[in-house]
């Protein structure tokens, strides 16, 4: 009996197998360049080893192709890198839904916008841009500049001292910014309930990014199982239970004060004093009161507005201070272009010497600074791969893609040398605006585009200008690891195979305490 049913089982496995690859949708994938697989378990086994081994082969099948496709098993994924291409998919409503690699955050992010589909999507896209309208930006200008300058006076005793793990020190400042703009709350004051929420962030991005290279353990149940799963069953009340008791503590402060403060939301053009006290400080909005304001018209539960701050930290802090970092790691090695960048930053401070003062213009007007982040992310863009479920079958240049999941190679398509000549090469002044305006618009994306890019970029350009004008004004930047020697491996945000150092280097006339 037992050898019957293996038999059976056998048998329907390799007609399932039979009808993947050789029915209509497969002979399609199959006619698309790429290793040769085997039966049933296709390229998986060239995929074993470690996440440094995977990453060196999906940029080897880059640079061989501008499209390729590998198997998974009985999962076919076509990665895409040319731009013509790519904007056909992504400038595509009818393929914008995020493939099931994305649900494994769902037992922390729930259905939030980065995740949810269809028309809960366009209602949460629509209640949260106003977000980040440009006069909301310049309210959360303030806290970024503060947070900036909690950074430097953490590395204003470290003359002649390295960095030993840059992106983790520079994690903690961007979890900080990430926490008092989304919840209107700070983590300064490190009481235990917040070093306890600091470290379950941490710990539950460890625990996505563990599931994530593990296809067997994207089922919630069997992850459920293990220590890991029993782990993050854990984290996830600690998580949840301090989002909550924020929204439960700003809604009761917006019910005594009787929702005043939610009314600027209507005049997002209201100015602000600049010299705020201590009281009306904790006035300034966040996102979170902007959620708040929407169950007024019955459109979001505490559920959905946990939801939504929740996946602003989790999206906000990592690739942020990814970005960050590497962007340091760039003017470390480029003396001339971080000297440039210097004068600039300091110009616009006004000749004020003693203090780093900028307000949202000056911000703006930090046009060298901005290319130099705009050129470090082409480099090393945070989420160097996204991915897509085609909603039905899309022609490409070459080849027609059944509906399914395509794979965006961002890291490729920013290093194609037919859109970027000496693409290895770090040079701002290729985003001077008339290298910009011939461009093909898709050939440089690093927040994703079309519907579904990134909603929070120019808060993510914001916070990084903030945090790096800060660095630069008080410190001598000098490279322990160089770039070109640094490995890289698959993760969720682009991350190095071991900590990346540097060495920061007072400027003394500067008083970093103020």
């Amino acid at each position: 009996m037992l050898v019957i049913i293996l038999l059976l089982l056998i048998f329907i496995i390799l007609m399932y197998n039979y009808y993947v690859y050789y029915t209509k949708d497969g002979q399609l994938i199959n006619l698309i360049p790429g290793q040769l697989g085997y039966p049933i378990i296709g390229n998986a086994l060239q995929f074993l080893g470690s996440r440094e081994e995977q990453w060196k082969k999906l940029v080897t099948l880059a640079n061989q192709y501008v499209i390729f496709k590998y198997w998974i098993f009985f999962l076919p994924i076509v990665s895409i890198i040319d731009p013509n291409d790519v904007e056909k998919i992504l400038s595509n409503t009818i393929h914008i839904e995020k493939s099931a690699i994305y649900d494994i955050a769902k037992p922390w992010l729930g259905t939030s916008l980065g995740i949810s589909k269809g028309d809960k999507w366009h209602s949460r896209r629509k209640i949260l841009t106003p977000s980040f309208h440009f006069n909301i930006l310049q309210q959360f200008t303030e806290i970024l500049i503060e947070q900036s300058k909690n950074m430097t006076k953490c590395l204003k005793n470290t003359e002649g001292t390295v960095v030993k793990d840059l992106i983790s020190f520079v994690s903690e400042h961007t979890l900080n910014a990430i926490c008092e703009t989304a919840m209107g709350t700070s983590l300064q004051d490190l009481n235990a309930f917040q070093q306890q929420y600091r470290k379950s962030v941490h710990r539950m991005t460890e625990l996505i990014i563990y599931r994530f290279f593990r296809p067997w353990l994207h089922f919630d149940w069997i992850f459920s199982l293990t220590s890991k799963g029993r782990e993050q069953t854990k984290i996830l009340k600690i998580l949840h239970k301090f989002t909550e008791q924020i929204i439960a503590e700003r809604r009761l402060y917006h019910e005594r004060t009787k929702g005043q403060y939610l009314k600027e939301f209507d005049n997002l053009s209201a100015q602000r004093d600049d010299n705020e006290t201590i009281e009306t400080r904790r006035k300034r909005l966040s996102m979170l009161d902007l959620l708040i304001a929407a169950p007024r018209e019955d459109l979001m539960t505490d559920i959905d507005i946990r939801e939504e701050v929740d996946a602003f930290v989790f999206a906000g802090y990592d690739t942020t201070a990814a970005a960050v970092s590497f962007i340091l790691a760039q003017l470390a090695e480029h003396k001339d272009i971080q000297d440039r960048i210097r004068n600039e930053v300091d110009s616009a401070i006004q000749g004020n010497e003693e203090k780093f003062t900028f307000k949202f213009a000056k911000l703006q007007q930090l046009q060298y600074l901005e290319r130099c982040i705009k050129e470090a992310l082409r480099l090393y863009p945070s989420v160097p791969f996204i991915s897509r479920i085609c909603g039905e079958d899309v022609k490409l240049q070459s080849y027609l893609i059944p509906a399914g999941t395509t794979h965006i190679n961002i890291y490729a398509i920013h290093r194609n040398p037919n859109f970027w000549p000496n693409p290895e090469v770090f040079n701002p002044d290729r985003f001077l605006p008339e290298q910009i305006r011939n461009r093909h618009p898709y050939s440089y994306i690093p927040f994703s585009a079309g519907p579904r890019n990134c909603i929070g970029q120019r808060f993510a350009m914001l916070e990084m200008k903030a945090m790096i004008a800060s660095v630069i004004h008080n410190f001598y930047l000098e490279p322990i690891d160089y770039l070109k020697d640094v490995q890289l491996q698959t993760d969720i945000t682009l991350c190095p195979t071991r900590s990346l150092r540097i060495k920061f280097i007072p400027i003394h006339k500067i008083n970093v305490s103020t």
